[in-house]
C-alpha cells in the first residue's frame, strides 16, 4: 500500500471506528482467519483547537490536516512537534455457527478506549466489528460448493477449494449459519518531542 494511501486510510478509520467484541461460542467452529497491521509514525505540525484541526506530516514533506470530532477530549494537550504514532490491526474470521436455525444478518458493534486523564499526551484505542451472517440452504458434496443466503437475499455459490476444509464439508448442513467477523482496532499515541 503506498505511504500516502496507507496514511489517509489510517486517519479515515480514526474517524470512523468507534470498542466492540463478539464472542465465539462453543458451538462455533473457526474455518479461516486473517489479519494484517499498518503503523504510521508522524509529527504534529499545528494544532487547531476551537476548529479541532490537526495538521501532521505526512509522506514526502506533505501536510495532512485531520478534523477531528468532539471525541478528541485531550485535544489541548497536542503540541506542535509532537510525535504521534498510528497503528491499525484489520482482520477477518469466518466461522461455521454449528446449530442449524440461524437466519441472515449484520450486526455491529463499536467502542473506544480513551487514554487516562493524568496521561498529558492525547491518544486512546478504538474498535469497530461487524459480523456478516449468512444461512447454508444447499451444500453439494462432488463439487465442493456451498451456497449461501446472505443478508442481501440473493444466493451466492462458494466453491471451497481448502483440501482440509473439503474433507469436513461432510458435516455441514441445511440451516446452518457462516458469519463473516471483520475487525478493526485503531490505536493512536501520542508523545511531546523532548
Amino acid at each position: 500500500m503506498k505511504p500516502l494511501r496507507r496514511f489517509t486510510h489510517a486517519i479515515a478509520l480514526a474517524s470512523l471506528l468507534s470498542a466492540a467484541s463478539f464472542t465465539v461460542q462453543a458451538e462455533d467452529i473457526l474455518i479461516n482467519a486473517i489479519a494484517s497491521e499498518s503503523v504510521v509514525d508522524t509529527k504534529v505540525l499545528a494544532v487547531d483547537v476551537d476548529k479541532r484541526l490537526v495538521t501532521v506530516a505526512g509522506p514526502n514533506d506533505s501536510q495532512v490536516p485531520i478534523q477531528l470530532s468532539e471525541q478528541a477530549k485531550d485535544l489541548h494537550n497536542l503540541k506542535i512537534g509532537d510525535l504521534v504514532n498510528i497503528k491499525v490491526n484489520r482482520s477477518v474470521a469466518t466461522v461455521l455457527d454449528t446449530t442449524v436455525g440461524g437466519a441472515p444478518g449484520v450486526s455491529k458493534e463499536a467502542g473506544i478506549i480513551r487514554a487516562t486523564k493524568d496521561n498529558p499526551n492525547p491518544g486512546g484505542e478504538a474498535f469497530r466489528q461487524v459480523k456478516v451472517t449468512s444461512k447454508i440452504t444447499k451444500i453439494d458434496l462432488k463439487s465442493h460448493e456451498v451456497t449461501l443466503l446472505p443478508p442481501e437475499g440473493q444466493q451466492k455459490v462458494v466453491v471451497v477449494e481448502d483440501p482440509e476444509l473439503q474433507k469436513g464439508m461432510g458435516k455441514l448442513k441445511v440451516g446452518q449459519t457462516v458469519d463473516i467477523i471483520y475487525t478493526d482496532v485503531l490505536k493512536i499515541t501520542t508523545k511531546h518531542d523532548s
